[in-house]
């Protein structure tokens, strides 16, 4: 969206016509609804800008449940934005360390301002980008103490404010199309400057789960958080919003609650063994907090095989930490063997998990040439070292 785009949606007439407009169905009939639109005598430009904004506003529930509805977005912005369960755990820190102003510097669309401004604390936002940063600021009007402005981070004053709250640029929106940056010293801000404000004061920030940990200063909390089993970004914590003795830590949030593994350092992976009679394979920021070792020992377990992101245990555990599998039995690691193994079972339909194999799941199960009426998962790994087949069933 470009300004031009913006001042006309932001209109009284483009507002009205985008509220008017039915919950975005994408089996819907388009041309249909863009012809009707035009009948009514909307400019083409305005009628392409409100149906963007609908199907950005539909994508948007799963991050910002019905507040979706009374938002604007940009493509670039909803992919980044937090989401709004997990925005209020950032607010909360800031919250609990008594900072009562906190500056969002990169603000994107809002979402995390809007977490802390609804925790009653002061909001200095700012966005480099004119639109993005104008659209934050209708997003935010409800909020008084919220101020946004169109600035850099690296040019907005700090002065009276106690903490700050970033989420650097990882997305670049070229010819209609949204791509993510892929070094992180091309973020922005930088993480230079990002990291430098904590000498400042407390310092929170948001980095992509994938980023590089050796960016994390030593000394603060990195934070990798998951939602029912996908890893959604890595937090980083210093100063007063940074929990004493805690280096490494996974929280995992699903729909009947959250949990949290914590650490002060990486654990030390358990030792390997054979395969027990379950096997685990642990959540996604578990892995990436390296804190593998330490629910393996908290739970009785071992490794797989070295360097393999599964445990293996004897005896039955429920953990919210990881997803648990009865072991079946094996079968043959050979593909034509392991086709004919399937057969004799009836499996048609079949869910293929795999780790330390070079194998794509989708084109060996066209390999593997099913037939018949029964469901089955599959597990090829390695066991110490040796390629495994393993026929399981979840727990």
């Amino acid at each position: 969206m470009d300004r031009a785009e913006l001042v006309e949606l932001l209109s009284p007439e483009g507002l009205r016509l985008l509220d008017s407009l039915p919950v975005w169905d994408s089996k819907g009939d388009i041309v249909r609804i863009v012809s009707e639109l035009r009948r009514q005598g909307h400019p083409p430009g305005l009628v392409a800008t409100v149906l963007s904004q609908s199907k950005l506003r539909a994508k948007a529930v799963v991050k910002f449940g019905e507040f979706a509805s009374r938002m604007l977005f940009t493509e670039a912005g909803l992919e980044q934005a937090t989401r709004l369960r997990v925005a209020a755990l950032h607010a909360g820190r800031f919250a609990r360390a008594d900072i009562r102003h906190v500056a969002d510097l990169g603000c994107g669309i809002g979402g995390d301002a809007l977490a802390l401004a609804a925790v009653d604390l002061e909001v200095t936002a700012a966005d480099a980008d004119e639109v993005t940063a104008a659209i934050a600021a209708y997003n935010l009007t409800p909020f008084p103490k919220v101020r946004v402005l169109h600035a850099r981070a690296e040019e907005v004053p700090l002065g009276g404010i106690g903490g700050a709250w970033l989420d650097p640029a990882r997305r670049t929106t070229s010819g209609g199309t949204t791509r993510r940056i892929a070094d992180a010293a091309d973020y922005s801000p930088s993480l230079d400057f990002a990291f430098g404000l904590a000498e400042r004061m407390p310092v929170g920030m948001k980095l992509g789960p994938g980023t590089d940990r050796g960016v994390v200063p030593a000394g603060a909390e990195a934070q990798w958080v998951s939602i029912d089993g996908d890893v959604v970004e890595l937090a980083v914590w210093q100063g007063a919003v940074a929990r004493p003795g805690i280096g490494r830590a996974a929280l995992v949030i699903r729909d009947d609650g959250a949990a949290e593994l914590t650490a002060a350092a990486d654990s030390e992976d358990a030792p390997v063994g054979p395969l027990g009679d379950y096997l685990y394979e642990p959540d996604g920021a578990v892995i990436r907090a390296r804190l593998i070792g330490d629910l393996a020992r908290a739970n009785g377990a071992w490794m797989l095989s070295d360097g393999i992101a599964y445990l293996t245990a004897d005896a039955r555990f429920d953990s919210p930490f990881a997803r648990g599998f009865r072991v079946v039995e094996r079968l043959p690691a050979d593909e034509r063997q392991l086709r004919q193994a399937l057969a004799a079972r009836g499996v048609g339909t079949l869910e293929i998990k795999k780790r330390g194999v070079d194998v794509d799941p989708a084109a060996l199960r066209t390999r593997l040439k099913l037939r018949g009426d029964e469901r089955a998962t599959i597990v090829l790994t390695r066991e110490e070292g040796r390629h495994v087949a393993l026929l399981v069933e979840r727990i």
